[in-house]
């Protein structure tokens, strides 16, 4: 017998106050209690609106306009408002951060209790109970901000299960955590809902993390209306992803790519359990065979070599611990490894920001430790991984014309650099538009525009992929491909496997303030060694290819990834 919905969504629309067009319309759908349910589909498509129904935020928060009906747990949920809904929904947000609000892990998880008035040593009981089944009890005397990124998403979760809830709603919980992280959460999450018998919602676009562990349904959305909602291996089989604008699982790709017809008696939406008979692993192994080798970059000359470079913070964090690396002139290469491995603190020796107690950095044979933080800027740029940290005028034009203002640059030379680098970037129609007219993305523009214009030889890059959905981080990923193109040295700081696959042929690979590896992005993620030591996670491509009897799952990995660049250059 079906159990009775605990959400449902009937004929239900939202246009927020501010808007002329609906954001959501003629959604229907039903949530049961015991599923777990992945909402997915590209920035803008609504499914975060859809989420703010779901906990309340909207109409409460977000005033609009509705149509049609929502119940949550039986009741109208506008009827029952924030508060009423908390009761049964818990939302765990993307930034575990704006979730704390007690001064240790304890306080945090018993904080809703305390305002229930619950009765002191019933509260210690409870606070214990749910700090085990979340794992965090090793940890509750702790200030939030002393533990990891996976700890206290644990106890985000810890912190809205007290309430005995009979939803829990993920918006996009792998957002800010680095692979096996991730990976984890995932695992926690599948842990959680089949303990309690909960309702999962989980909203993500990043879909072949999320299927790690299996989900019951996904719902795709694309501009404010539901475009599929069934179970995940129908889904897989067909073209739906690729035309909604989100990454399908890199292996069924790579079968689509081989030719094998996939079919939902085969399991495709989850890896352990992929059927593929002899005949198909033969399809795989004869497309490998087929596919050219992928070329090798010729290494170029160096421009920054770092010699046994050591700091320690203020408070006695030794963060790196003789870190020796080279960069390149003119190569795209990425930065990997768990949160708090040193990738962010060196990058901020080499802009200066930082002073190694230890060690040497050149650039172009210089040594950098004479150069002030300004001289190393016209070198080298930095770019943050959130652009409205880095923004600091209103019009657009203004703020990449800054930096050269600030060099006492003449307003005549100013123009045409500002011009070319706005066009660069795609941003000259928008030169007189304030930055605040502008997406997150092309936020992200403006920011490498206004390094861009100062002519540096190389740029750093904070995680410049973060939150973006397929679209944004190709859109993104290509521009930065064409500035290295034309010579420009490109460093990212990531956690995202598929962008370092894809575009840097090297990675660093950090752990614990040291190197661990330097070698091609393939071979990073096709070795279980660095993969565990550093915090990465296999590609599935790896398991793919081991699983097909391929003997070199780095080269079918380098096969793969240039096939792909090829077929989405003509999409």
């Amino acid at each position: 017998m079906e159990k009775e919905a605990i959400i449902s969504f009937e004929n239900f629309g939202f246009q927020y106050t501010a808007q002329a067009e609906p954001t959501l319309y003629d959604i229907n759908l039903k949530i049961r209690k015991g599923e777990k349910v992945l909402i997915a589909g590209p920035s803008g498509c609504g499914k975060s609106t859809l989420a703010h129904c779901i906990n309340g935020l909207i109409p409460n928060s977000y005033p609009g306009k509705i149509t049609g009906s929502l119940t949550v747990g039986g009741k109208n949920a506008q009827e029952l408002g924030l508060f009423g809904l908390s009761k049964t929904v818990g939302t765990v947000l993307q930034d575990s951060d704006g979730q704390f609000i007690g001064l240790t892990v304890a306080e945090d998880i018993a904080f809703a209790l305390e305002n229930d008035c619950i009765p002191t040593k019933e509260m210690h009981e409870q606070v214990e109970k749910i700090a085990e089944l979340v794992d965090v009890k090793q940890v509750l005397h702790h200030a939030p901000h002393e533990i990891s990124g996976g700890q206290k998403q644990r106890v985000g979760l810890g912190g809205v299960m007290v309430n005995q809830v009979d939803v829990l709603l993920f918006d996009e919980p792998l957002a800010n955590l680095d692979p096996a992280t991730g990976k984890q959460a995932i695992v926690l999450i599948d842990e959680i809902q089949k303990r309690t018998g909960c309702a999962v919602v989980i909203i993500e676009h990043r879909l072949e993390d999320v299927l790690y562990r299996p989900v019951d349904r996904i719902v795709v959305m694309g501009e404010g209306r539901i475009l599929y909602n069934d179970v995940p291996d129908q889904l897989l089989c067909g073209k739906l992803l690729q035309e909604s604008g989100i990454r399908e699982p890199l292996y069924v790709t790579a079968l689509k790519y081989a030719g094998v017809k996939l079919t939902p008696e085969m399991r495709p939406s989850y890896l352990p359990e992929l059927q593929l008979s002899e005949n198909q692993k033969k399809q795989v192994l004869s497309w490998f065979a087929k596919q050219p080798p992928a070329e090798k970059k010729q290494q170029q000359e160096v421009l920054l070599q770092a010699d046994n470079i050591d700091f320690t913070y203020e408070g006695g964090h030794h963060a790196l611990r003789g870190i020796s690396a080279v960069i390149h002139k003119g190569e795209m290469l990425s930065i990997v490894g768990t949160n708090g491995a040193g990738k962010s603190t060196f990058s901020k020796v080499i802009c200066g920001f930082e002073k190694p107690q230890s060690g040497s950095l050149t650039l172009n044979g210089t040594d950098l430790s004479t150069m002030s933080i300004k001289e190393r800027a016209d070198h080298i740029g930095y770019v943050m991984q959130n652009p409205n940290q880095m923004i600091s005028k209103t019009q657009i034009y203004d703020e990449v014309a800054l930096g050269l203002r600030n060099r006492g640059v003449s307003e005549e030379e100013i123009r045409p650099r500002v011009e070319k680098t706005l066009k660069i970037c795609g941003l000259y129609p928008f030169r007189h538009w304030p930055v605040s007219a502008l997406s997150y993305g092309q936020k992200k523009r403006v920011t490498i525009a206004s390094i861009l214009v100062l002519e540096p030889e190389m740029i750093l890059l904070d995680e410049p992929t973060a939150g973006q959905d397929l679209k944004h981080y190709t859109e993104i990923m290509d521009f930065l491909a064409e500035l290295n193109r034309q010579g420009v040295t490109v460093v990212l700081i990531t956690h995202d496997m598929h962008l370092m696959l894809e575009y840097t042929p090297r990675a660093i690979v950090f752990n614990a303030g040291k190197v661990i590896a330097d070698k091609s992005a393939a071979e990073v993620l096709n070795s279980p060694q660095i993969v565990e030591a550093a915090h990465l996670k296999e590609t599935s491509l790896y398991h793919l290819a081991q699983q097909c009897g391929i003997g070199d799952p780095e080269e079918f990995t380098r096969r793969f990834i240039a096939r792909d660049r090829e077929v989405r250059k003509h999409d």
